[in-house]
């Protein structure tokens, strides 16, 4: 067992060295694992058996489980094949269930014989029944206040409900960074990170991706620790916190195949067209 050192980015696999870290350590823990969807990552074998992904699921939540505080909580993005396992671990491993939240991102992926997706589900869970919740921090204008006029609306507005619509961060937007196929808004991650967690606090990310969760955790005030098995992405992790965007971008579309590098949102014929011409935008400017 090692003495937690904060503000850092890992590289390995995060079992391994989530079991080095002291137990209940953590404020807070964002987790948004690989779907088992067949998704490319870098190095990493998004096609797993059902019960080799449920397994491994239930070891990495078992360790962030041990890492939390009494007062801490866990908030996992996750797809609808494997929400409802997410959950029941969650439930067997005795977190406290607060809410199950739905991502609603505006515009889905195209689908020929279903109806298309629009949504991730993002299981929030709390490690015990008293625990922080900022609500303050993240109220927004309600209808009674800018429809109704009703006076007896809150004047710092309304805790959102729990359907949050954010944009996607699909391969076309300014916000996009590298090629890994699963990026996540930073918006949405104010909004978790100011909701359970304080200035000076811990905030932990076992998949790091491109390190959306430590970065916004930082502009924050916010401790972090994050970790990837990734090379490639730690690289990108630690290209974000050291502010070399412009770097990352160009490193992306010098390396990007085009065929094996879509993202989640990507995968169909418009989407496809609609990242090359995106990557002839960025040449020119590059």
């Amino acid at each position: 067992m090692i003495n937690i050192e904060k503000n850092k980015v890992h590289l390995g696999d995060c079992i391994k060295l989530m079991k080095t870290f002291p137990q209940g350590s953590v404020d807070l823990i964002f987790a948004d694992p690989p779907f088992n969807i067949g998704l490319k990552y870098d190095n990493y074998h998004d096609n797993k058996s059902y019960d080799e992904y449920y397994n491994w699921s239930k070891d990495w939540i078992t360790q962030c489980h041990r890492l939390l505080k009494e007062t801490g909580s866990i908030y996992i993005a996750i797809g609808d094949e494997f929400a409802a396992e997410i959950n029941i671990i969650l439930k067997k491993l005795g977190f406290n269930f607060r809410n199950w939240i739905i991502w609603y991102y505006t515009f889905g992926q195209s689908q020929r014989k279903k109806f298309n997706r629009a949504h991730t589900h993002i299981l929030y869970y709390t490690k015990e029944k008293d625990f922080y919740f900022s609500d303050e921090s993240i109220r927004i204008p309600s209808a009674r206040q800018l429809i109704y006029n009703d006076k007896r609306a809150h004047p710092d507005g309304k805790i959102p409900d729990d359907v949050w619509e954010f944009s996607r961060v699909c391969g076309t937007f300014h916000e996009r960074l590298g090629d890994h196929p699963c990026q996540m808004p930073e918006s949405l991650l104010e909004r978790i990170i100011r909701a359970s967690s304080k200035e000076g606090d811990l905030v932990l990310d076992p998949f790091g991706g491109t390190g959306t969760t430590v970065a916004v955790a930082s502009k924050l005030k916010r401790d972090f620790i994050t970790i990837d098995i990734s090379s490639k992405y730690y690289d990108v992790i630690i290209k974000r916190l050291q502010g070399k965007i412009h770097e990352i971008k160009r490193e992306s579309y010098n390396g990007v195949n085009k065929k094996d590098e879509l993202t989640l949102f990507d995968k169909s014929k418009d989407g496809y067209n609609s990242k090359k011409r995106k990557l002839k935008r960025v040449s020119k400017k590059l």
